[in-house]
């Protein structure tokens, strides 16, 4: 289609889809280039190349950095349609690019959403409060937590939840790599560094420039690269193997750890200067056996999403089998739920899962002992520790009993008067509808 003027393309930029837009630099009204930043402004992702036959070097750059794809010297011979075909064709594919990117920047933005993330316990969503404050800042974040509560998850949710969410987020396992491969991995190598080092490479610090690097199991860092990641935080700087010069980048650093960092640093395995300058925002996933409240909710997103990629007809999880569920220990966390799901969906041959599909260990007797709180090497307060257990406890019991004191008192072991005394000196009070 064609437009006569500036403002006629304009209107047909906003009213329909076009793959892209080719213009005169000299035109009625406003010129090509102030089309091009209209257009720009309208639909970034918009190729437009500019055609002029008044061809100079500060004429192109003045068009690219309006935001045109290329620019077009006039008059066109005959032996130059094959090149301005394949231009146009990569214009266009350019474009496509771009709007597939940009939508998938935006679903992943709406996968990693504070709200997505499955959990109503006042444990979790204490947890996703500090997660949201800390989102869009620039700050380093540690992340600790028991293996398999979603540690990577919420680096995601940090990630995409940030002013860099249009960058990349680059993603390390520490404990997967081995010691004399990940010093290459992190920090690129040049040709010659070592042996089969045949090219040069870029490491992940260089491609998460502008963006987000995730360090997932850093504890399991050795002491010589603990040294050179504490000169990053430090200076944001760093050689690749085998280089003297130092390459600056702007990446934000994100790291995770199962592994109790105080102690490594006792046994001397870990630098505390290191754990000082990841430690600037602390935030600790709670394992699933302290909020048991969200395992029946855990559970039917991961039945549906099995039930989905499987096309399987399991429907439902029977009371029994999810108070069996709720009552297990979890050791490995959420992980272990989703994985238990996807075989149950898999094995089951009803259109439901009941107490005799679970395994062994969802049958064994035994009291429910409360996960104990480790004691930092720095030390900490025991009767605020034992004050927030217990005001957990009771919260969790009136929580699974819908504020029925009789029935949480059961469950607790206590007579109503004891615990109702404890309810209002705690100041607790029921949900609002």
């Amino acid at each position: 289609m064609m437009a006569r003027d500036a403002g006629e393309a304009v209107a047909i930029v906003s009213s329909q889809p076009v793959d892209l837009v080719l213009c005169d630099v000299k035109m009625p009204g406003i010129n090509g280039l102030e089309l091009v930043r209209q257009i720009h402004d309208l639909s970034p992702d918009l190729p437009c190349i500019v055609i002029t036959g008044y061809s100079s070097a500060e004429n192109s750059v003045e068009a690219l950095r309006a935001g045109a794809f290329w620019y077009l010297a006039k008059p066109f011979e005959q032996e130059r349609m094959d090149v301005i075909r394949r231009l146009v064709e990569q214009a266009i594919e350019h474009g496509r690019l771009k709007t597939e990117n940009r939508m998938l920047q935006s679903q992943l933005r709406s996968k990693y959403k504070f709200d997505s993330i499955i959990g109503k316990s006042g444990a979790l969503q204490r947890t996703l409060s500090v997660v949201e404050k800390v989102a869009d800042t620039e700050s380093t974040v540690l992340i600790t937590g028991e293996s398999g509560t979603g540690k990577e998850l919420i680096a995601r949710a940090l990630h995409y939840n940030s002013r860099r969410s249009h960058r990349m987020l680059v993603t390390v396992n520490c404990g997967a790599i081995p010691e004399e491969l990940l010093e290459s991995e992190l920090f690129g190598h040049v040709r010659g560094a070592f042996t089969n080092a045949v090219h040069h490479r870029e490491g992940r610090f260089s491609l998460a420039d502008g963006g987000t690097i995730f360090l997932d199991e850093i504890g399991d860092m050795s002491p010589n690269l603990q040294v050179k990641l504490l000169r990053v935080l430090q200076d944001r700087t760093f050689e690749p193997v085998g280089s003297s010069n130092s390459v600056r980048v702007d990446v934000r650093v994100i790291a995770a750890t199962n592994q109790n960092l105080p102690e490594l640093i006792e046994k001397k395995t870990f630098r505390e200067d290191l754990f000082y300058r990841l430690n600037v925002l602390p935030i600790e996933i709670p394992p699933l056996r302290s909020r048991s409240e969200d395992v029946p909710l855990l559970v039917h997103h991961f039945l549906d999403a099995a039930r989905a990629d499987m096309n399987s007809q399991v429907e439902l999880v029977t009371d029994a089998a999810m108070q069996l569920m709720m009552e297990y220990d979890w050791p490995g966390n959420v992980r272990e739920l989703q994985n238990l799901i996807e075989r149950l969906v898999i094995l089951t041959p009803d259109s439901e899962i009941g107490a005799d599909d679970l395994p062994p260990p969802f049958h064994q007797s035994r009291p429910r002992i409360p996960h104990t709180p480790r004691v930092p090497a720095v030390g900490l307060d025991f009767n605020e520790v034992i004050d927030h257990v217990e005001v957990d406890m009771i919260l969790q019991a009136l929580e699974r009993t819908h504020w029925n004191k009789n029935r949480a008192a059961q469950l607790l072991g206590l007579n109503r008067t004891t615990l109702e005394g404890k309810i209002r000196k705690r100041g607790l009070e029921p949900p609002r509808s």
